[in-house]
């Protein structure tokens, strides 16, 4: 699979004009990274997508078409942005618990804990029953077969993945509901009069949308992030009682302005409710089903804000019996068999991951590109929208594209050699240097107009 090859087919499954597609360079191969999976294909057409459609909206109030540019190497940066992260050009950021990782179980499977939120590393160690030291935790688990601690931890509401083959990924039914499903959805919901982008004259092709970012971790809001980038109004929205990555915080904040609500009390609903009523689009990554709980569903919005677009990420897909599972993408790719195979292909004892966290990266671009595409359709033909990506559907795509056998082999990239895609900026966590967006559009360039700020460091309504 080429990166040209991934566009089209990105392209053609929303139904886009695809003379577009004449306007797009993708220089670079495979391997970029080292993995047998062609991550940087993977990489350079979700992002070149989530640029084009971003040059496509731009067209529809100026009537220009612009030409968008993304080099692999390029793109492979953006996928890694929260390990190139530097504050202060301090040392890269701890972004794992030293709990999560992986663990032979008593029956000769590997499993992998993911235990980066503190409630969850709790929840895992009141399950086996052990001290919170990785030693005390891989001995606890060689007392567990692999399958039976796997379904165990998952009916606790915790977080993790035994390692299965693909074959055994294929065979199970949660595999079986999202093998139907196209790699993304976008649906109309319900009815809405054309609205044409809003401001004549305005520079940048996201001027005028307000986006409202209710997500946390990688996928979501690196889709904010994305739009914040080509100067869509993102208000990032936390609860006060939710966890987060800090780092996580700093590199996919930037270009946002950053809330807090509390859902769990009717004053919060009705805030949430009324910054709905004056957005385009609502972004959100809770399990399936957990905002429509709050009375935040895709069809209850559409009648509060006619026009809106919805866009739901979650891990394992809104189908099947695993879709309220909780999941991550080093998750998902324990599951589904990617990270068996970078094993075998490199020789190693235990699973090994992608060289990046390409399931988030490449979900949240496809959200971003889905709430782009999903509003030029509502500034041609109206329509309230909703959008459907799960880090599954990224992975069983990225799996479809082939093996580079050799691909474990490449060179990994350090930081030095990618010091011409890292941009700094001043802001209230010190000095931040970031990578910076990987898509070129020629008359357009993309920008973070706002640093990164701290959660709660704005009012909860739009500018």
């Amino acid at each position: 699979m080429t990166p040209e090859l991934a566009l089209k087919h990105i392209w053609t499954t929303a139904q886009c004009d695809p003379t577009a597609l004449r306007s797009v360079s993708l220089p670079g191969t495979d391997p970029g990274l080292p993995s047998v999976y062609r991550v940087g294909a993977l990489a350079s057409a979700t992002i070149a997508a989530s640029g084009l459609a971003t040059a496509e909206y731009h067209r529809l109030r100026t009537g220009r078409r612009q030409h968008v540019t993304v080099e692999m190497r390029r793109a492979l940066a953006s996928f890694r942005s929260e390990r190139y992260l530097r504050i202060d050009e301090g040392p890269p950021p701890a972004l794992r618990d030293p709990v999560m990782g992986f663990y032979a179980t008593r029956d000769g499977r590997w499993i992998q804990l993911h235990t980066n939120f503190p409630h969850h590393l709790e929840g895992v160690l009141k399950v086996l029953g052990c001290a919170n030291d990785r030693a005390a935790v891989a001995e606890a688990i060689r007392g567990w077969d692999g399958a039976t601690l796997d379904q165990t931890l998952a009916d606790a509401g915790l977080c993790a993945a035994l390692i299965r083959t693909p074959d055994e990924w294929a065979a199970l039914d949660q595999s079986k509901a999202i093998a139907g499903l196209p790699l993304f959805e976008i649906e109309r919901i319900g009815d809405a009069p054309v609205e044409p982008p809003r401001g004549a004259g305005a520079e940048r092709p996201l001027a005028g949308v307000r986006v409202l970012d209710v997500s946390r971790i990688i996928a979501g809001p690196v889709a904010g992030r994305a739009l914040a980038q080509h100067g869509a109004e993102v208000l990032m929205v936390n609860g006060p009682h939710l966890p987060n990555i800090a780092p996580l915080v700093i590199d996919n904040g930037r270009g946002k302005r950053s809330a807090v609500i509390d859902l769990r009390d009717a004053t919060g609903r009705e805030t949430l409710n009324g910054l709905v009523s004056d957005a385009d689009v609502f972004l959100q990554a809770y399990r399936p089903g957990a905002l429509t709980a709050r009375g935040f569903g895709p069809e209850e919005l559409a009648r509060v804000r006619p026009g809106i677009v919805y866009v739901s990420v979650c891990a394992y897909g809104h189908k099947g019996p695993w879709a309220g599972r909780r999941g991550f993408d080093s998750l998902v790719q324990s599951a589904s068999g990617i990270a068996f195979t970078e094993r075998e292909a490199a020789g190693w004892d235990e699973p090994k991951h992608l060289p990046c966290q390409a399931l988030d990266h490449a979900t949240g671009y496809l959200a971003a590109f889905g709430a782009m595409a999903a509003l030029t359709r509502r500034a041609t033909e109206g329509g309230s929208w909703h959008v459907r990506v799960s880090l599954a559907q990224t992975g069983r795509w990225l799996q479809s594209f082939g093996l580079l056998p050799d691909g474990w082999k490449a060179p990994d990239v350090s930081i030095d050699d990618v010091r011409d895609c890292l941009g700094t900026v001043q802001s209230e966590f010190g000095r931040v240097l970031g990578v910076l967006p990987a898509e070129r559009l020629e008359e357009t360039p993309a920008y973070f107009a706002l640093p990164p700020a701290r959660i709660g460091a704005h009012e909860a309504k739009w500018e």
